[in-house]
């Protein structure tokens, strides 16, 4: 056995690394070196590969923070990936999520149509509706010139003008900068989805918006239930802000646009009974309707990147790099000793 120096380190002759210069040891010169949160992820740097495009889609687009959208860790999951399966190889991805969208609406049509069950479980004066008359004079004792102003000129950002305007704009900016089709067509499908289900309920149930004493001008005359101003700031704005929290990497930044995103569907449905243009229950409708067709509408875009991750290998993250080792190994004499 050959000889060595007291106090020498055996590592010196191999080139191993000493304590402290990354071996994992808890030492000053490994505290420096430790990556910081974001880089222990698995998100991808769009340094290292494209970022636009459907392969940038799935390599950026598939994380949430830490979280891989394209793992489906409930059974119910699982079935809805395998059973699109067969539609993606004859369609591809685009196809299957257009497809799947389709068949969301048509799930979301029935929805509308149990919203007609909800409506009259709802109108009896003993369920939530008993809300209605109590919440709609309440707000009658809020109102005054400006507040009304104020108001109407609000919940215009949510109508049949203001939203086209707003979700268009976003559509052809996220396109043009992610140089892909998916804001184009998630946002048309979430909006004019949520266009269809307030026609399909209106025309269902026809119910009476409150009288028209007891409302603000201008005066709307359509039927009442459900919302569809706040049917459409929830999905519109929801699909929106998942668009935008698919490219965040600060949690801050989500949790900001998410709340962003509420608030503005919280505040449109309310303005709707300030303003004594629907009932409390019309928009309670709107906000469970819009959130389901919404869901719905994120599970086809997820089932669309474990579609696109299947079949373009360039979407892989990177493999993760090997472990250090540890100190108890870094250290263990080695063979000739």
């Amino acid at each position: 056995m050959t000889s060595r120096p007291p106090n020498s380190d055996p590592r010196a002759e191999t080139g191993d690394p000493a304590p402290g210069a990354g071996s994992g040891h808890p030492e000053a010169g490994d505290r420096e070196a430790r990556p910081s949160r974001a880089a222990r992820t698995d998100r991808p740097n769009p340094a290292d590969g494209p970022d636009k495009g459907p392969t940038g889609e799935v390599r950026i687009d598939r994380y949430v923070g830490g979280r891989d959208l394209t793992h489906w860790y409930t059974p119910a999951g699982r079935v809805l990936v395998r059973s699109t399966e067969a539609v993606t190889t004859r369609l591809g991805p685009n196809g299957a999520l257009i497809l799947t969208l389709v068949i969301g609406l048509l799930i979301a049509f029935g929805l509308s149509a149990a919203g007609v069950q909800i409506y009259d479980a709802v109108t009896d004066d003993d369920g939530v509706a008993g809300f209605d008359e109590p919440m709609l004079n309440a707000a009658m004792t809020m109102r005054s010139p400006w507040f009304d102003a104020l108001a109407t000129g609000y919940t215009t950002i949510a109508g049949p003008i203001g939203m086209p305007i707003i979700a268009v704009g976003v559509l052809l900016v996220l396109a043009i900068k992610r140089h892909s089709w998916t804001p184009v067509i998630l946002i048309v499908a979430a909006g004019g989805g949520s266009v269809l289900m307030t026609i399909a309920g209106k025309d269902l149930i026809g119910r009476t918006r409150p009288p028209l004493a007891d409302a603000v001008p201008p005066y709307e005359y359509s039927p009442s239930f459900p919302s569809g101003h706040t049917l459409n700031a929830i999905v519109v704005a929801g699909i929106i802000a998942y668009l935008l929290i698919l490219r965040r990497e600060t949690v801050h930044g989500r949790v900001l646009i998410i709340s962003a995103a509420a608030l503005f569907a919280l505040t449109v449905g309310l303005s709707r009974v300030f303003l004594g243009h629907h009932w409390f229950t019309d928009v309670l409708a709107g906000w469970v309707l819009g959130a389901a067709w919404l869901a719905l509408v994120i599970t086809a875009h997820r089932l669309y990147l474990t579609a696109r991750r299947d079949r373009d290998p360039r979407a892989a993250p990177p493999p993760p790099s090997p472990a250090p080792a540890t100190s108890t190994d870094a250290t263990r004499p080695g063979p000739s000793d």
